[in-house]
């Protein structure tokens, strides 16, 4: 599969075509992507035919929009029947895609459809790729009006954890920044706490952003909601973001998963609030998105109101997110298990 090989090593695939046929291929691949091999009109219909079967590391299983257009979820199945999910949100100044690092997770956070799920397999570079191009080739196909016509930011938010899978993430951020054109800075990586690798993110050559999906302001609270908060606890997360930020000038955000009754209190606010002053940190609120194997639920509308008012009275930036595309299940892991609980759910090749 292409986007499965070295960028670099293009030539190898395509014995007997002179050298730039693999100049062309490359641009075809991350440049300007297309659905279709026979999309790449420069190339001569014989070679097209040849990459047809070729170009895509996953097959389509399910794809849904919602919000006139606006959000889009797509559920991709790999050939040896890996799920991967990415959801493409347009907003009137960006067009945001939320891509998977891993097929499942194993960090097993109480509130996310992923986690409940477990744990498949690390996805590829390539897997990772893929879906930028992919959603880069739909924008080139059908742009969402009144939204940017090409992709403007890119969440690692997805399924798993893009610091357990290290090594493809840096591969796969290499690719975006220097293959594809994407600038550093909008690129963000979203961890809930892998101390080691948000270090390491640190010492990277480029101006990446960090968020880290805290949930909770203390330990006991936090180790419920986020298994791994047991082997590296709040004080070690929050050190290690404060290196990032020391290290890169970049200033980390908090992502946090409004819960009924859970972490919507008064003392939860308080302690987020010193976390977020401490860092410097900008806080992204959501309320939650429920799954069906968790009990949470996300407060009241006003019980959310109430909580963003505490953090601004402390001194917080804080922003509400949307919540968006609850009707097609784009929480992370909810399309995946949608389609697990389907009798049936043939894959199909892309076809536009």
């Amino acid at each position: 599969m292409l986007y499965l090989e070295d960028p670099s090593r293009l030539a190898d695939l395509l014995p007997g075509e002179p050298a730039y046929r693999a100049d062309q291929l490359r641009a075809w691949l991350y440049r300007t992507p297309v659905v279709t091999a026979e999309e790449m009109l420069n190339l001569p219909e014989s070679l097209r035919r040849n990459l047809s079967t070729r170009l895509w590391p996953f097959s389509m299983e399910l794809a849904q929009q919602t919000d006139d257009g606006r959000t889009r979820k797509w559920l991709f199945r790999t050939p040896d029947r890996a799920s991967i999910e990415a959801v493409l949100m347009s907003y009137p100044r960006r067009t945001t895609l939320c891509l998977s690092s891993q097929a499942g997770c194993a960090m097993a956070c109480s509130f996310c459809a992923t986690g409940q799920f477990g744990f498949e397999r690390q996805l590829h570079t390539g897997e990772i790729v893929a879906q930028v191009a992919y959603a880069k080739a739909q924008l080139n196909r059908s742009a969402i009006g009144g939204s940017p016509a090409r992709l403007t930011n890119l969440v690692f938010m997805g399924m798993g954890e893009p610091l357990a899978n290290y090594a493809n993430v840096r591969e796969a951020i290499r690719r975006m920044i220097e293959e594809m054109g994407f600038g550093s800075r909008r690129i963000t990586v979203s961890t809930v706490g892998v101390v080691p690798g948000m270090r390491r993110l640190a010492t990277e050559p480029w101006q990446l952003n960090l968020a880290v999906s805290l949930h909770a302001a203390t330990d006991q609270l936090r180790s419920r909601l986020v298994p791994l908060n047991r082997r590296y606890p709040l004080a070690e997360v929050i050190e290690a973001a404060a290196g990032f930020f020391a290290a890169t000038g970049r200033r980390v955000s908090i992502e946090w998963a409004l819960m009924a009754g859970v972490n919507d209190t008064d003392e939860q606010a308080r302690g987020l609030a010193e976390i977020a002053r401490r860092l410097r940190a900008h806080v992204n609120l959501i309320a939650l998105n429920p799954t069906p194997r968790s009990s949470e639920r996300a407060p009241s509308r006003a019980d959310v109101v109430r909580f963003i008012e505490r953090l601004r009275r402390a001194g917080v930036n804080v922003t509400l997110r949307d919540t968006r595309g609850q009707e097609i299940a784009a929480a992370c892991g909810q399309l995946r298990a949608q389609a697990r609980n389907s009798e049936t759910s043939p894959a199909a090749s892309f076809v536009g």
